[in-house]
């Protein structure tokens, strides 16, 4: 779509957008590379945006400001929890992304597996350590049926932050304490050989939701941690990833099932890991994915032809939906 294009298309709104970004979780700095694209792009697009950094005179940042919708571009605890969502809920200002309800489940890994399996989607097998709780490596792989390598991580976080891949015991300790640093519960689960492949869906007002071309993540070391992730140039992508049809229209359709499962709206990431044998286990769901010139869901947006610009309103779009359902008719800001 050329820029011509983009600029005659009318805008969606007049109200007021703050772009809330920012906040306390450790995922910060991610958040505002995402917000600052977000604004740049709400700007360059014709919409009445103000950036917020979001802290404890949020209410009255809000208030002064005047904000009619919130473009959610924070990362982490206290941002893609519903904590943000159900703040805002309660002042009565749309916001883009899942719900409050949705975004709680989505961010609690645990919470997210369980409901999976009941759906008959993939996870893989694991268990919880709760802090403060002693427990050997031996007995407990033992008794949640499961060997090593194992993965460990926060029941409640992103980008990665405090995961680690233990393949021997001398690393057990270590590794459920960084885990814990973040959550009072830490997820052990099985370590999936194999490719790390991601779908992003995008929600739509008045069709279906929309599944993007999957990339494939090949990080250094085979290890897709946080560096991986934000430093340009650590990390090959693959997009569309080379996956035989079969197996990229299974990983499509458990994308759009999990999506569906967990009740979320505009954009999110379904995280894959799929076996030498190409059988794919979902490992997470990321409501509020990142929107930076890294991230992965504007590279699968472009290989769709969907700009950034385009694709940062049709998020949009999912706050304006929420007032459509809340004032029973088309929105009106």
């Amino acid at each position: 779509m050329s820029d011509l294009r983009s600029t005659e298309r009318p805008v969606l709104t007049r109200a007021r957008i703050g772009v809330l970004m920012g906040g306390q979780s450790a995922e910060r700095e991610v958040s505002l590379r995402t917000g600052a694209a977000v604004y740049r792009s709400l700007v360059r697009r014709g919409y009445d945006a103000v950036a917020i950094d979001v802290g404890p005179t949020l209410f009255q940042d809000l208030c002064e400001q005047k904000i009619a919708v919130a473009f959610l571009s924070l990362h982490g605890p206290g941002g893609e929890d519903g904590a943000i969502q159900g703040f805002l809920e309660t002042l009565g200002i749309p916001y883009t992304g899942s719900s409050v309800h949705a975004s709680a489940i989505g961010m609690h890994k645990v919470t997210t597996k369980t409901l999976l399996a009941v759906a008959h989607i993939p996870v893989p097998a694991g268990t919880v350590v709760k802090r403060g709780e002693k427990v050997a490596s031996a007995s407990l792989l033992r008794k949640a049926k499961l060997r090593w390598p194992v993965v460990v991580k926060p029941a409640s976080q992103g980008s990665t932050i405090g995961v680690t891949i233990v393949r021997k015991p001398s690393q057990w300790r270590g590794a459920l304490a960084l885990a814990h640093r973040y959550d009072t519960d830490a997820l052990v689960e099985a370590y999936i050989p194999g490719h790390e492949v991601t779908v992003s869906i995008i929600g739509r007002r008045d069709a279906a939701p929309l599944v993007l071309p999957a990339v494939e993540i090949v990080a250094p070391g085979g290890f897709y941690d946080f560096a991986a992730k934000y430093e340009k140039g650590k990390t090959q992508y693959l997009c569309p990833a080379p996956l035989s049809a079969a197996v990229t229209k299974q990983i499509r359709t458990l994308a759009l099932r999990t999506y569906e499962v967990l009740g979320c709206e505009g954009a999110a990431r379904v995280d894959f890991r799929i076996t030498p044998r190409g059988r794919p286990f979902v490992l997470e769901i990321n409501t509020a994915p990142g929107m930076t010139e890294t991230s992965l869901l504007p590279m699968a947006a472009a290989k769709a032809t969907i700009e950034y610009d385009e694709l940062t309103e049709w998020i949009l779009e999912s706050a304006l939906a929420r007032l459509d359902r809340s004032s029973g008719e088309g929105a009106t800001l």
